[in-house]
């Protein structure tokens, strides 16, 4: 279930489209990408227009389509990049309009309403927004809301049904009734609980046996594993092996 109105997320696509844009503008095409190492800066640009524009016809399709090559994405020359990225928004937000927010359509999670594209296309592009900055220098931003639905929807993702069938290796989150704490500087965290039958987690006051706190743009990078876990920006009490051994195998 999305966290945030469709308004909202809209509006939050064309800030973290436009402010990835922004990261990129100037950025060797060539340059290798710190945070996803093996891509050059062209083909992260080419990923994010790509994507949209994917998840828009698919929408408009009501049908699955094969996952494009971002290497094949033909994002242009730089100069044109900034409007070629807010284009492929564009199309996505008219698709999602099109639609209905509401309406079911196919997701790789089984059927959802049209706006988990929107909103896994926001999360996306927020997260490859900092890849972008990180490889430019660009100053990173995102609002709370935005950074605090990012991590509530990678944990959504990890916990729903079926998610071991796409990704056999996270069983490796399976425990004994572990718990793991996300805490954000104000208000209610994160907490994950490994049980014997799978991973679930819920929103509220943080009590684990391992913790990692700050501020929570800060905290969306770490659990998107952009910020390691000894970052000066974030803290860690408790059992630090537990969220060690979290983060090198929650990739989805």
């Amino acid at each position: 279930m999305a966290t945030l109105e469709t308004a909202r997320m809209v509006e939050g696509l064309r800030e973290q489209t436009a402010g990835f844009a922004r990261a990129a503008a100037g950025g060797d095409p060539e340059a290798m990408v710190p945070t996803c190492p093996d891509w050059p800066l062209r083909t992260l640009v080419g990923h994010i227009g790509q994507a949209h524009r994917w998840a828009a016809e698919m929408l408009r399709k009501g049908e699955p389509l094969a996952v494009p090559d971002p290497g094949q994405a033909g994002a242009g020359a730089p100069d044109g990049w900034e409007r070629w990225l807010r284009d492929g928004a564009e199309k996505l937000i008219d698709a999602i309009a099109q639609v209905g927010a509401d309406t079911e359509v196919w997701t790789f999670l089984g059927p959802r309403p049209a706006a988990f594209w929107l909103r896994r296309m926001l999360c996306d592009t927020a997260v490859h927004h900092y890849d972008a900055a990180a490889t430019t220098g660009a100053a990173f931003e995102i609002a709370d809301d935005l950074a605090a639905d990012v991590i509530t929807e990678s944990l959504e993702m990890l916990a729903s049904p079926g998610s071991e069938s796409l990704k056999p290796s996270l069983v490796e989150l399976r425990g004994r009734g572990e718990r793991l704490g996300v805490r954000p500087d104000t208000g209610d965290g994160w907490v994950i609980v490994r049980s014997p039958e799978g991973l679930w987690w819920e929103h509220g006051p943080v009590k684990a046996d391992a913790v990692v706190s700050g501020a929570v743009a800060n905290l969306m990078l770490v659990c998107s594993r952009r910020l390691p876990l000894d970052d000066a920006r974030v803290a860690v009490s408790g059992d630090r092996t537990l969220l060690e051994h979290w983060l090198a195998h929650m990739a989805f």
